[in-house]
Order: structure tokens, then C-alpha cells, then sequence
């Protein structure tokens, strides 16, 4: 018995050595921003959108299994081989609109972490919080050598577990989701449509291609790794159990407050204050801080994760010295970027744009981009001249091509949503 327990526990260890950029990535889609979305999409639709979760898994899936393909068998990140391969206009159209994009995105991430931690601690205003958090985020990243920081985001991802808690707090008839999980009573409504949009853009969202792609290339420096099959196999583990926890986490927030907010009639949800202050009096103060202490959590995982991938889209564009396992005199303009992207996404909740009109934003410009970006990482990955043999198999393209077309759709549903209102 005893020699049992011992393998399974260095099973376990195996499995979390394993474990890291596709965790990391995946777990970092559930940032604030993303909790606000979902925590609208159950409460105004209660458990109508929990299908969403199993629809996305396979195409955030495949999508970043490729984009960590690419990093490992070329050593270079995606702007990096954009640049090379490919047409240097298209790339600056990226630069274009991924700034502005991710760092509206940090801003309501940042704002959102201010105002959770204002319900919890009331005698501080959120303004002095979000000043703070930004402090501590920058002095961490630029300070800690990268396998510490990797091992600090890797434990951060263990804060969403809150999420799966929560409703097992309160009262959730489970025929009731089982049933609307897998054979959904779709709404033909403009507030649903957008909802779906919103739930696509939050999942599969540009920067995780770059971020997956460049840390994949810093796993690789850093542990001397020669790809081989063992590799690949580690890192498509690695992705889709990241992807896959990502999903849960998405899924039991849509169940928490479909079940608590939506029979209530609490169905306007615009915030992620808002779902935690809503939640107090429905299922009582464990779940409010579990719901609050997750916020917090995938923030100080999620703000890295951004403004990382715009600090190496930068820094590959004009090949500056770049990664998290450089020092700071080490690759200078690498983290001048982050430092500037954080700076200005702070200063975003001090000139009146609300963090609302921020996620408006940040959705218009990553719907504009995603399909563009997931035909870009179709087409390195069925380049033998740049993946020699490692290019897609043909499951691979499948889920691409659905994921291209499924997010063209979305772009086009949220572009003649806003157009034509």
C-alpha cells in the first residue's frame, strides 16, 4: 500500500513538472475581465450558455497546441516568424490594433482588481488598490529570475479553483444543467448573439497566441530542450489540460450565477464587483470571498500573461533582446514595453473610460484581429519550410479551420452589431 501511494504522489509530481506555459495561458483567460463576461452570460441566460465550455475546448485546444508547436520547433516567436515569412504591412496591422487592444484589456483587469479588493477591505478606496497591484506586479516581473516567476504563475492558477466551489455552495438543480449542457435551448435574440460574441472573444483571444508561442521559446532556452517526441507529447498534455481547466473554471462561473443571480431577476451584470456584491446575500460570505479571492488571483496571473505578449510582439517587430529570463540591463526595451503598456493601462481608469467601455473596445479589436491571426498560424504550421516535419496533421486543421470560420462569424455578428446597433 504504502509503495502504491508513493508512485501515485510522484505520478503527481510528474504530471505538475509537466505543467507550465498551457496552464499558465489557459488559466490566464479567466481574468477579470473575462469573469465579468461570463458571470453576464449566467445571469441573464442562466445555464443557456453553459454549452460554450465544451463547444470552445477543442478549438482553444488545437489553437494553442499549434502556436506551442511553433515556438518549440522554431525557437522564435509568432511576430518573430510573422516577420520573417510573411508581409512585414500585415504584421504592423497587428501591432496596430493588439496595442490598444491589450492594454484596454490590462485597464479593466487592473480596475476590476481594485474594486474586488474594496469590497473586501471597504476603508481602502480602489484607486489606491489598482496603484498598488500595478506596483507590485511590475517590481515582481522585472525582479524574479524566470523559473521563479513561472512557478508563482503556476501556483496563482490554483486561486480559479474557487470557481468550482461556488456552486456547490448553493442550491443548483443538475439535471437541470446536465440537460442544458449538452442539448441547449438557444436564444435567436441580439442579447444573446452578443453574449456568445463576447464568450468567443474571451476564450480565444489574440495575445494567448503570441504569449503561447514566445513562452514555449523561453521553456525551450531555458531547460536546453531538443524537440523530440516525448516533448510534444509533454506539451500537448501541458496545452490541453491547461485549455481544459480554463473551460471548467468558464463553466462554473456561468453555473454559479445562472443558478444564483439569474432566478432572482439579477440579470444586468456589467462588472466583476458587481457579481461578488450580488452573490453576499444569495449564498453568503464563503462564496463572496471564494468568488472575490479568484478575481484577485487570475488578475496578478493575467496582467503578466498581457503584457508579456506586448512586450515580445515589440520586441521581435524591431529585434530588441527579449524574454523573462533576462535581466532587466539585459533586454532594456523588452521590459521598458511592459512597464509602459501597465502604466498606461492604469492611467485608462483615471481619464473617465469606464472599465465597461474598455471590454467594448478590447472585443471590437480582437474580433477584427482573431480571424486574421488564426488564418496566419494555419499557414506556418502547413509550411515545411518553416515546420519541416512537424506541420499539422489533419485533426489539426479541422479544429483550425472551424475555429477560423466560427470566429469570422463572431467578427462579422459584433461588427454589424456595432455598425448597425
Amino acid at each position: 500500500m504504502e509503495a502504491n501511494g508513493t508512485t501515485k504522489k510522484q505520478d503527481a509530481k510528474g504530471f505538475w513538472k509537466k505543467l507550465g506555459p498551457g496552464l499558465i495561458t489557459g488559466a490566464s483567460d479567466d481574468d477579470p475581465s473575462g469573469i465579468a463576461t461570463y458571470s453576464q452570460a449566467g445571469a441573464a441566460f442562466g445555464y443557456g450558455t453553459l454549452w460554450t465550455a465544451w463547444l470552445t475546448f477543442p478549438l482553444m485546444a488545437s489553437m494553442q497546441e499549434m502556436c506551442a508547436r511553433i515556438g518549440l520547433v522554431t525557437s522564435t516567436g509568432l511576430t518573430g516568424v510573422l516577420k520573417k515569412h510573411y508581409s512585414k504591412s500585415l504584421l504592423y496591422v497587428m501591432i496596430a490594433f493588439s496595442f490598444p487592444a491589450i492594454t484596454l484589456n490590462i485597464g479593466a483587469d487592473i480596475a476590476g482588481m481594485g474594486a474586488v479588493a474594496n469590497l473586501l477591505v471597504p476603508s481602502v478606496h480602489p484607486a489606491f488598490f489598482s496603484v498598488f497591484f500595478t506596483m507590485l506586479l511590475l517590481v515582481t516581473i522585472i525582479y524574479l529570475p524566470y523559473r521563479k516567476l513561472a512557478g508563482i504563475m503556476k501556483w496563482l492558477c490554483v486561486a480559479l479553483l474557487a470557481y468550482i466551489i461556488v456552486p456547490f455552495l448553493a442550491h443548483v438543480n443538475w439535471n437541470d444543467v446536465v440537460k442544458m449542457t449538452f442539448i441547449p435551448e438557444l436564444h435567436f435574440s441580439r442579447d444573446y448573439l452578443l453574449i456568445l460574441v463576447g464568450v468567443l472573444g474571451t476564450t480565444i483571444s489574440p495575445y494567448m497566441f503570441f504569449w503561447q508561442t514566445s513562452m514555449e521559446v523561453e521553456e525551450k532556452e531555458q531547460y536546453q530542450l531538443i524537440i523530440d517526441k516525448r516533448i510534444l507529447s509533454d506539451m500537448r498534455t501541458d496545452v490541453d489540460f491547461g485549455m481544459l481547466f480554463s473551460c471548467l473554471v468558464m463553466f462554473f462561473i456561468m453555473l454559479s450565477t445562472g443558478a444564483l443571480l439569474h432566478p432572482v431577476g439579477l440579470t444586468e451584470i456589467t462588472t466583476v464587483e458587481q457579481a461578488a456584491r450580488a452573490l453576499l446575500p444569495l449564498a453568503g460570505r464563503s462564496a463572496y470571498w471564494l468568488f472575490a479571492i479568484g478575481i484577485l488571483g487570475t488578475g496578478f496571473l493575467a496582467i503578466p500573461v498581457l503584457a508579456g505578449s506586448l512586450s515580445y510582439i515589440t520586441s521581435e517587430t524591431f529585434g530588441w533582446a527579449e524574454g523573462l529570463n533576462k535581466k532587466f540591463h539585459e533586454a532594456r526595451g523588452f521590459y521598458v514595453v511592459m512597464i509602459c503598456s501597465v502604466s498606461v493601462a492604469l492611467l485608462i481608469n483615471f481619464i473617465g473610460i469606464s472599465p465597461v467601455q474598455s471590454l467594448l473596445y478590447t472585443a471590437v479589436l480582437y474580433g477584427l484581429t482573431s480571424p486574421v491571426i488564426i488564418a496566419i498560424v494555419l499557414l506556418i504550421c502547413n509550411n515545411s519550410t518553416i515546420m519541416g516535419r512537424y506541420t499539422n496533421r489533419r485533426w489539426s486543421n479541422i479544429f483550425g479551420a472551424i475555429t477560423l470560420l466560427v470566429m469570422t462569424a463572431a467578427a462579422v455578428a459584433l461588427i454589424g452589431v456595432v455598425v448597425f446597433g
